[in-house]
């Protein structure tokens, strides 16, 4: 078995600052986020959301068969943080750092524009095992809080890390930005979010990727693509 690169055994709140293991104290973002979604959740009335929907969303079936990338979506999240934790450090810093991004401007968003989405079927066409998971999250998650959307919002933002580690094969690369597109489309299907929020899902991963990974990273790569395009033709 691969051994990690940091020893997490050593780690003690006496060290917790040091180089090795500051990193870890990203994972705080996660405690301000179940605090905030406690308090979208719960502490705003539905009636004083806006309703958030398109005519896209009116052609979009609901298909339960969605609901396997849309649960998958909750080890992608954790195996991406697990995996570059132990093995890449810096690119378990950027996704966290995005994620933390994404985290407090959307929940920004929902406590001053609190949305609602009305999606959801009255009784489902069809009692099966994918219904009943279905049926779960319903009643765990209510249809508030939900323009931008995380789900589709982090599943880019995986994506964006994968693909920028130049260790990642293609194969793999493939396979995650395949998982990351399709769980951007079943939050529509499982009827969880209109397409509304999957779009605006869009400028807040690109904010939360310009923030992660800074003009650094960025720029350089913008001015090497403007030059080349300036680059006369022989």
């Amino acid at each position: 078995m691969r051994r990690p690169v940091v020893d997490y055994r050593r780690v003690r709140l006496n060290n917790i600052n040091t180089p090795e293991f500051a990193h870890l104290k990203l994972l705080l973002g996660w405690v301000g986020y179940f605090l905030l979604y406690f308090l979208t959740e719960n502490l705003i009335p539905p009636e004083k959301c806006h309703v958030v929907h398109c005519a896209l969303d009116d052609l979009i079936p609901f298909c339960e068969v969605f609901v396997i990338p849309y649960v998958f979506w909750y080890l992608l999240v954790f195996g991406s943080l697990l995996y570059f934790l132990l093995y890449d450090v810096e690119s378990f810093k950027k996704l966290q750092i995005y994620i933390i991004v994404t985290q407090v401007v959307a929940m920004a968003v929902y406590l001053i524009w609190p949305s609602i989405q009305l999606l959801r079927p009255e009784t489902f066409p069809r009692q099966n095992v994918l219904t009943q998971i279905l049926s779960i999250i319903y009643t765990v998650d209510t249809p508030t809080g939900v323009c931008p959307s995380l789900h589709a919002a982090y599943s880019l933002g995986i994506a964006s890390v994968w693909l920028k580690r130049r260790r990642t094969g293609w194969g793999w690369r493939a396979a995650i930005g395949f998982a990351a597109a399709v769980i951007c489309v079943c939050v529509t299907f499982v009827k969880q979010h209109s397409a509304l929020d999957v779009l605006w899902a869009l400028p807040l991963g690109l904010l939360a990727e310009w923030i992660a990974y800074g003009k650094d990273y960025w720029l350089p790569r913008l001015r090497g693509k403007r030059k080349k395009q300036e680059e006369p033709v022989a």
